[in-house]
């Protein structure tokens, strides 16, 4: 037999995993500044506390603390993006390891707090969207330069498998974009008018309040605050309260601008040719969002009623998988801040692709039974709460002149109930879904047609001694259902099977 020599080739290598990318080296002063800020108040309180003694080392101690913590995170964090997901591990005695599949990711948020900035870096922050996990459905990339995270959202994005090596020619071929909006500095006077102003002051108020009560600390005590009640007039609640008002309304006009030209500075909103919208702001801490337009479900144009009395308005975008919260723009979602009311439709036509905005399309009234219920809530409710204050001041709880505000109010809530009802009004327009509901805050949804998902036929005892309904469309983005409310019965049903024909046909009984 004769022998013959065979060569066997050898095996082609598998596709090995990339290799774990440590985060920028210039998180070394990040994140301890970032740790520092955090606790200032309580380093400072013990450091000034104990003067003189071995607290203030303690609180050296502390800051101490904090930047080894820092330290420490940068040298244990790394992170890789491979073909299926992105992974970071991190952690120097409890090690975790955090990883998101590529075919979830619904957003990509690139951040830059004013630490960031000082040294050129960035966030990167990568959501599902998933709406129960809370914070745990965001991967974060803390910190990374603006260049790569530039480069990592258009990958992410994308789904582009090429590789994901760090500073890979700075920024690989960022896709061309074409501007939709951009905030002309002149709208900032439209921000006295969205309320938010008041609410800062009043969480401001409450927390100052709150701390000290804790302190056993009263108004009489702070020398500026005793003149400044001394110079009005405590004994005169006319007086009092006028002032009280003027001062609470300059106080949340200031706060209001100032919070305006902070959040949204220089805000504008791209469209990129890889079908992605690109919304940037935000003058000390930074903002880029990007929203891919295939999840896109439709806009809502939201109006306080200050900011409807001077013709502004504010749009949003209703996307699959976005987290929305308490304010549109940290869910990432909004399209336009505060402007001019014909901007806001504007972008948002611009946004859907279409010739114009569907929440300017003219609306179907609702029964004049609507109209009753909110007269009869809004008057109601008034009326109840001037009869207790009555009997307050008859058993001397409370001083006659909150007998008076209430009664004073009876004439506006009766206005306001009759403007929730003129809001009412639903229609189907161009494969739109269009609902506006709301005084105080109205709100004007169009959502497409086919991103609903089922609906909600909800009518409470009152509701249906009148003949009313509330029709809930249940989609998968924004805030998981949109509300028709106060329609007729049969309107309602009728509009359920006009927008999605045969969902609810099949539940119908046939007219005789």
């Amino acid at each position: 037999m004769s022998e013959h020599q065979v060569d066997i080739a050898p095996a082609p290598p598998l596709n090995e995993p990339p290799e774990w990318l440590r985060l920028n080296g210039l998180m070394v002063i990040v994140s301890p500044l970032k740790e520092i800020v955090r606790a200032a108040v309580p380093l400072v309180v013990v450091f000034v506390a104990g003067a003189h003694s071995w607290w203030q080392w303690l609180s050296l101690v502390g800051v101490g603390v904090l930047i080894a913590r820092g330290v420490t995170h940068w040298a244990t964090a790394r992170y890789r993006i491979t073909d299926e997901q992105v992974e970071l591990r991190s952690g120097l005695f409890n090690r975790k390891t955090r990883a998101v599949p590529r075919d979830r990711i619904r957003t990509v948020d690139i951040t830059s707090e004013w630490q960031h900035r000082l040294v050129g870096l960035s966030a990167l922050k990568i959501g599902t969207g998933r709406q129960d996990k809370g914070k745990d459905d965001e991967l974060v990339l803390d910190a990374i330069t603006k260049a790569e995270a530039e480069r990592l959202r258009t990958l992410l994005l994308t789904k582009n498998t090429a590789a994901a090596a760090p500073e890979q020619s700075a920024v690989d071929s960022v896709p061309a974009a074409t501007e939709l909006v951009r905030v002309d500095r002149r709208w900032t006077w439209y921000a006295p008018f969205t309320l938010s102003g008041i609410a800062v002051v009043a969480a401001a108020f409450g927390a100052v309040w709150h701390f000290a009560n804790d302190l056993h600390i009263r108004p009489d005590d702070i020398t500026l605050l005793h003149d400044g009640l001394d110079l009005v007039g405590t004994e005169s609640p006319w007086v009092l309260i006028p002032a009280a008002v003027i001062v609470l309304l300059l106080v949340a006009t200031i706060a209001s601008v100032l919070g305006y030209i902070l959040s949204y500075w220089n805000f504008s909103v791209t469209r990129e040719q890889s079908g992605t919208l690109h919304i940037r702001h935000g003058l000390l801490n930074t903002r880029s969002v990007s929203i891919e337009e295939a999840r896109l479900r439709g806009v809502e144009v939201k109006e306080t009623l200050p900011l409807r009395m001077v013709g502004g308005g504010r749009a949003t975008a209703v996307v699959s998988g976005l987290r929305t919260g308490r304010g549109d723009e940290r869910g990432g979602g909004l399209l336009l801040p505060a402007a001019p009311v014909a901007e806001a439709h504007l972008v948002a036509a611009k946004v859907l692709r279409e010739p114009q905005d569907p929440t300017t399309a003219a609306l179907t009234p609702h029964p004049r039974a609507a109209l009753r219920r909110r007269l009869t809530r809004a008057v109601t409710t008034v009326l109840a709460l001037a009869l207790a204050a009555w009997i307050g001041y008859e058993l001397d709880l409370l001083p006659f002149w909150v007998w008076i505000v209430f009664v004073v109010l009876t004439p506006f809530s009766a206005w306001l109930g009759h403007d929730r009802y003129r809001s009412l009004g639903h229609t189907l327009t161009h494969g739109y879904l269009v609902s506006r509901s709301g005084s105080l805050v109205r709100e004007t949804v169009a959502l497409r047609s086919d991103g609903i998902i089922g609906w909600r036929v909800h009518a409470s005892y009152w509701q249906r001694r009148s003949g009313l309904v509330t029709l809930v469309a249940t989609t998968a983005a924004g805030r998981g259902g949109y509300h028709v409310t106060d329609a007729g019965t049969s309107q309602a049903l009728a509009f359920a099977d006009e927008a999605v024909p045969d969902l609810v046909a099949q539940f119908l009984e046939p007219a005789t």
